[in-house]
């Protein structure tokens, strides 16, 4: 490893025994973070039963998590490096374990919506913190791609993870039960943080811009409210306007933080190397994520017909993929392939697992895990190489910024691929489906099921086969669409991130992190 030519010639300190097992510590909260995202999947119908929520309850209490995780991320981001990551961290541990305990002894709706709201909340302070803490801990450039990638899988995993979590917990026990297992973990994280975890902050960081705040959960809540309404509901009037108020906010945000003498996100990070680029791409990649899942797991389940926690198992089979992609990207890169390179290359993976999904038919069980799993792979190997990119890029007192950014990029693009590709497979079915179908047939695959299963026998098989090879068309749609914007994502890595430098220590930045055990 060449030395570093800033102020400093010495080598950057490798982690010892502590430092791995902090990040060990670390991966218990990004874990249940990530998989409160679907850990919901199978208690509903008991949450329903027991709790009676409305309609509309039922629907705030699947996407308030989401939303105030959202929202926050980015204040949180930044109220860390002012006031110190570990200290944010473990105030987010805390209210995440208490806000777990008022939901699994919930006794009404409201309850219940309030205490997902406080989990996410927790979920905002949490996701930032650690990424700030592990560019802390890892100062070799080496040994945070690792670190970078093992959280890169963690992160992926999780969410696939907390639907069979959610499916094995309530066949046992009481729907409560997957709100309690966050216990335990939470409460190791609150013994070993002070013990293993350093904390550092920005030693300057100037006073906190408390009307960049509102401004920015303006400007993010509204869009992706609207965003994850559309695929459902249709492009309605309603939420377009929510889409388009959201992005006058953001444009007051960011309007806020060029004139601000001390904003919630310097402008500054964005003049880093890679680093606009980073947070671009990562949207992209999140985009093809999110706006294949939706499409892979209504097929399992109703295409297939595998149950919700058949489905779930067998999803869990493509993350084997996952565990390995991030290792073996690290090590090609600390070989010397150039990043952008890499990166393209992880792209062109992911469209080459849209491009197998274009092959499906109405009973392709293994060609729709495989396309999954190559997906899956080249997704975990632009996050962690963008992630690394990004985290290295940034000045080592913004940490926290820098990883919030990161992560407003993926809930963004996420909610954008599920909008986005969502209406096209929707549409494409609505085309596909026969005139003569009965309405509620032609707007869902579940609504042409459910219809089905009150027709005659003939009748209703005809139906369901009608809807069921309506859908695979649909996919057909999305693969096609999916895999030329990733491959048009590939060519845009390979120019905007190569030959772009990556910090060796961080003595390279202008001001020092203050840090103490």
């Amino acid at each position: 490893m060449t030395n570093s030519t800033s102020t400093t010639t010495n080598p950057p300190a490798r982690a010892g025994r502590r430092e791995w097992t902090a990040l060990g510590v670390l991966m218990l909260p990004l874990l249940l973070v990530s998989m409160d995202v679907s850990v919901l999947y199978f208690a509903i119908p008991a949450i329903s039963a027991d709790l009676r929520p409305t309609g509309t309850q039922q629907l705030w209490i699947f996407d308030i998590y989401g939303f105030v995780l959202a929202g926050l991320l980015m204040t949180m981001g930044s109220l860390g490096d002012r006031i110190g990551r570990r200290k944010l961290l473990l105030m987010g541990a805390a209210a995440f374990s208490a806000a777990s305990v008022l939901a699994a002894y919930a006794n009404s709706p409201e309850t219940l919506i309030a205490a997902r709201a406080i989990l996410g909340i927790g979920g905002a302070t949490l996701m930032p913190s650690t990424m700030a803490l592990l560019r802390t801990m890892f100062t070799d450039p080496g040994e945070r791609a690792k670190a970078i990638g093992l959280w890169s899988g963690v992160m992926t995993g999780g969410i696939a993870l907390g639907s069979v979590m959610s499916g094995i917990l309530v066949g046992h026990f009481w729907w409560g039960s997957v709100f309690l297992v966050n216990l335990p973990a939470m409460a190791l994280l609150l013994v070993l943080g002070p013990v293993l975890l350093p904390e550092s902050k920005n030693p300057n960081p100037g006073r906190f811009d408390w009307l960049s705040v509102p401004l920015s959960l303006a400007a993010v809540l509204p869009v992706i409210y609207g965003l994850k309404e559309i695929p459902s509901e249709g492009w309605n009037v309603r939420y377009v306007m929510s889409v388009t108020v959201g992005l006058l906010f953001a444009a007051l945000f960011v309007r806020r933080q060029r004139t601000a003498a001390s904003p919630l996100i310097s402008p500054a990070l964005f003049r880093g190397p890679g680093f606009t680029p980073a947070v671009v791409l990562t949207l992209v990649s999140a985009f093809g994520m999110m706006g294949s899942a939706i499409f892979t797991t209504q097929y399992l389940q109703s295409v297939l017909g595998k149950s919700p926690l058949e489905a779930a198992l067998w999803s869990l089979l493509p993350s084997v993929l996952i565990g390995v992609a991030a290792p073996v990207t690290t090590a090609i890169v600390q070989k010397g392939a150039d990043r952008g390179y890499v990166v393209a290359a992880g792209f062109a993976v992911t469209a080459g697992g849209y491009a197998m999904l274009a092959l499906v038919g109405s009973d392709s069980l293994w060609t729709v895990l495989a396309a999954a799993g190559v997906l899956a792979s080249g997704v975990v190997v632009v996050m962690s190489q963008l992630t690394d990119l990004a985290m290295g890029t940034a000045p080592v007192e913004q940490a926290g910024t820098a990883s919030s950014l990161m992560e407003t990029g993926t809930e963004f693009g996420g909610a954008l691929g599920m909008a986005v590709l969502g209406s096209i497979g929707t549409a494409l079915y609505r085309h596909e489906m026969p005139a003569a179908a009965p309405a509620e047939a032609r707007e869902t695959l579940g609504g042409a099921l459910a219809t089905a299963g009150h027709l005659p026998d003939r009748a209703g098989d005809a139906l369901a086969t009608a809807a069921r090879e309506a859908f695979t068309t649909g996919i057909h749609g999305v693969a096609i669409a999916g895999a030329v914007l990733l491959a048009g994502a590939a060519v845009a890595a390979a120019v905007t991130l190569r030959r772009i430098p990556v910090r060796e220590t961080e003595e390279e930045v202008a001001e020092p992190v203050e840090a103490t055990v």
